[in-house]
């Protein structure tokens, strides 16, 4: 490893403290060098406040230092004006003579700017340091700012012969999920803007689609539910986390935070509920539904991740699990006693499908 690489891989590691509250902006961090000794570090906190470098260069006790130091940061530093003054123009006015980039920023304000501003301006950078890692790193706000549609993760729990639950009409769902695996979920869904189930699990699950289990911010409750047939009882309906429900209803009832959103059933609807959380800058969703509906976002091409939870039960019958592409190859690994698969589809991938 080079030493700019280490750097950068310091930044990568520095960024990922903000993956719940940098949203809908991308997760950065920045780490500034004098003479191989590291005197300042920051990362983008929380959407709205100072960015990386700034937080990095508000850290250095001698700001004389930045005149002979070298930023590293994740991403390319900003070059408009947003919520906070351009990132680039703190730099040059800073008078640090090098920057190392890990990679471009997707965003069309950005989009190289930052990096020719900063040129302009006399600095040495360099891009593209450990990029793959980088991008990786911001894959949400990539797939949102190039897709035009969230960042999908796909999240269910089957038995080991591939059955999500059994058949039933009514009663309670089989539970395959130990405390702790229980646990991860609830960690997975504060990383998430929103949530989003089917008619189906909402009435015979009752989830409360909460992160009761672990710190951090609930996100966006969504059902689908097209005549708007669910009880005005269930968890889903109980005024403790905005809500949104899907259906193609044009009179509907008046609940605390629950909002509701008209679509057109005639046709697709999976297309319409992402420009709907585009427009809303919902960065991110997290699909815990039944097999039905994880499979229409799976054969519709809207997804980037699955995580799979799989018991070591055997069911010997009932509803199939989702089925994902042999193409894919999955991460396994144990955790609580349970085995976790993991996909992920890269961005080349995603834009195929889509087209």
């Amino acid at each position: 490893m080079t030493k700019d690489e280490k750097y950068i891989a310091r930044c990568i590691q520095l960024a990922k403290n903000g993956l719940c509250n940098a949203s809908p902006n991308p997760m950065v961090g920045a780490v500034i060098v004098h003479k191989d000794t590291i005197i300042g570090e920051g990362y983008h906190i929380r959407c709205g406040e100072p960015h990386a470098e700034v937080n990095a260069i508000r850290s250095v006790k001698g700001e004389s230092l930045l005149k002979e130091s070298t930023i590293y940061v994740s991403l390319e530093p900003c070059s408009h004006y947003g919520k906070t003054p351009p990132c680039a123009d703190l730099i040059i006015n800073k008078g640090i003579p090098r920057v190392v980039v890990g990679c471009m920023d997707p965003f069309s304000l950005v989009a190289g700017r930052g990096i020719r501003k900063m040129q302009e301006a006399g600095i040495d950078v360099t891009v593209g340091i450990l990029e793959k890692e980088c991008q990786q790193l911001i894959r949400r706000f990539i797939t949102f700012n190039t897709l035009h549609r969230p960042f999908i993760t796909l999240k269910w729990a089957e038995s080991a012969d591939g059955f999500i639950d059994l058949h039933r009409t009514g009663g309670h769902p089989y539970i395959f999920s130990s405390p702790l695996s229980s646990m991860l979920v609830h960690k997975r869904r504060t990383e998430h803007s929103a949530i989003l189930v089917g008619r189906r699990t909402a009435l015979l699950d009752n989830p409360s689609l909460s992160t009761r289990h672990w710190y951090g911010k609930n996100p966006v409750r969504m059902v689908i539910d097209r005549h708007l047939t669910l009880p005005q009882h269930l968890s889903l309906f109980d005024g403790s986390i905005p809500t949104i429900v899907f259906t193609e209803k044009s009179e509907v009832p008046s609940l605390p935070q629950v909002e509701y959103i008209q679509l057109n059933f005639d046709q697709d609807i999976l297309p319409q509920i992402m420009e709907i959380l585009y427009q809303r800058k919902l960065q991110s969703l997290m699909v815990e539904g039944g097999s039905v509906l994880l499979q229409s976002f799976i054969d519709g091409g809207y997804w980037d991740e699955a995580y799979i939870e799989q018991s070591e039960d055997r069911l010997q019958d009932g509803i199939k699990a989702p089925s994902l592409p042999h193409l894919y190859d999955f991460l396994t690994f144990r955790f609580a006693g349970k085995r976790i698969r993991y996909a992920l589809r890269t961005t080349s991938e995603q834009e195929n499908t889509i087209e």
